[in-house]
């Protein structure tokens, strides 16, 4: 990866506003005020975290996947509380044709702040300069209209609609894929 050496643990990303920064199990508490949340989780791939065990089990989970070079999953932390308020991700990351999937989870109660578009922002800085990606995809439902007008404000393009994709909570549910390639990519503030 170009201009990164994996350490044990995920490099924090400043923001002006918030920090992405490495979970630790200190943090289960507000990953499950987060994941356990049926509001957050109503566009989600897995049902609502369901109690403190789940969301420390989510930690761990979070860690080996790191370990195991597979995903790199930040808390989104606010500077004035130094409380994690969500999360950001990168997933199925594929060096060999330079790309990854990625992903943003936010409490409720800060939905609307802005907190989302900054760390959105750090996110795909850090995979277009340090890791040297070529190409970032998210994978959206369509009835998410928030998290869709979010991506789209950076950039991202509607390239696809797979139907009936995931199965949640009983339901068939459809996907809009996304895609953003680094020469296209609008950088910071680019709403």
């Amino acid at each position: 990866m170009a201009g990164y050496e994996w350490g044990e643990t995920l490099p924090t990303l400043p923001g002006d506003r918030l920090d992405l920064r490495w979970l630790t199990r200190e943090d289960a508490p507000a990953l499950l005020a987060i994941f356990g949340d049926d509001h957050v989780m109503e566009f989600w791939s897995s049902p609502p975290l369901a109690n403190m065990p789940a969301a420390t089990a989510l930690v761990d989970e979070i860690h080996r996947f790191f370990a195991a070079r597979e995903l790199f999953q930040w808390g989104i932390c606010s500077r004035q509380t130094n409380q994690v308020i969500g999360t950001c991700t990168l997933l199925k990351i594929d060096l060999t044709h330079q790309r990854a999937e990625l992903g943003i989870a936010l409490a409720r109660s800060v939905w609307g702040c802005g907190y989302a578009t900054e760390a959105l922002e750090l996110l795909v800085g850090f995979a277009f300069r340090t890791l040297g990606l070529h190409r970032l995809e998210a994978d959206i439902d369509p009835d998410n209209e928030r998290s869709l007008r979010l991506f789209e404000s950076q950039g991202f393009v509607r390239e696809g609609h797979l139907r009936e994709r995931w199965h949640h909570l009983g339901e068939l549910r459809d996907t809009i894929l996304l895609g953003l390639l680094r020469r296209e990519w609008p950088g910071p503030s680019a709403t």
